[in-house]
């Protein structure tokens, strides 16, 4: 008879896996003899070495006492299925495994290619880096909320920078980060970005509508708090009735401050 320091050395395990084994079930625990202590038959040490060997071969060991009362038939099924578990585990690890490495990556953490190539073509055009920082997580928030529609509205983007004032807009970030609400920059930015809409409106082109108020809100807020003449122009193109940022909206004809010139060329502004 062994004593349960003797079993764990013959099967290659310690006696705290013993225990633990004993705990979770996996192997018997005996009675005490008269001496208070519990003794181990041949039985045991080969029960807990085939439980050694099923834990040590990747087997879950909440598995393993199925794998030790099954038959050769069952024994096989469950193998085989483990080890299906094992391989799509295994893929997942890879996985993880990739998206650790791009860590170090910078802007590559939660962003596809696509925007990755846009937000480089920004700096391409000189575009100052808090700016494209900005932009930058814009885009994180918005591709975790519509990753099927992110490569098309990236596209969309890039057609955009062909338009010169889409360039003369940009162009004209540089700086406003300082830029004071009564700069004459801030009443041409507004311009630009009226003119931009009247074609985004003519052509259709509405803004996300995929995304709830409350996220439309939340990032017309990040606009709005990102250089201190950014209200301004906010407030310049209400005035000139429009609202908002992410969604091209119009305000109706008949609100104060609309231009009635405004509600005469385009409508109500929707599609």
């Amino acid at each position: 008879m062994l004593t349960i320091g003797q079993l764990a050395t013959h099967a290659g395990v310690t006696v705290r896996a013993v225990r633990h084994y004993h705990q979770i079930g996996l192997l018997p625990e005996p009675e005490r003899d008269s001496s208070g202590y519990r003794t181990y038959d041949a039985a045991a040490v080969v029960r807990l070495i085939r439980i050694h060997t099923l834990a040590a071969a990747g087997v879950p060991l909440s598995r393993v006492q199925e794998l030790l009362d099954a038959d050769q038939d069952e024994f096989a099924n469950a193998i085989t299925e483990i080890d299906k578990e094992l391989r799509a585990r295994i893929g997942q690890l890879r996985e993880t495994r990739r998206r650790l490495a791009r860590l170090a990556a910078g802007d590559q953490l939660a962003l596809p290619a696509s925007v990755l190539g846009y937000l480089d073509r920004l700096r391409g055009l000189g575009i100052e880096e808090w700016y494209v920082e900005m932009e930058r997580d814009a885009w994180i928030m918005v591709a975790a909320q519509v990753p099927h529609l992110i490569d098309s509205v990236i596209s969309a983007k890039h057609e955009q920078l062909d338009d010169p004032d889409m360039v003369k807009l940009y162009t004209l970030v540089n700086g406003a980060r300082d830029c004071p609400p009564d700069d004459p920059r801030v009443v041409e930015f507004a311009d630009i970005v009226e003119r931009l809409r009247f074609r985004s409106v003519e052509s259709g082109v509405r803004g996300f509508d995929e995304f709830d108020d409350q996220f439309v809100t939340f990032l017309d807020s990040v606009v709005a708090e990102s250089a201190p003449g950014a209200r301004r122009v906010l407030a310049i193109l209400e005035e000139r009735g429009w609202k908002g940022w992410t969604r091209i909206e119009r305000v109706p004809a008949d609100r104060p401050g609309a231009r009635a010139e405004d509600a005469s060329e385009v409508g109500d502004g929707r599609p």
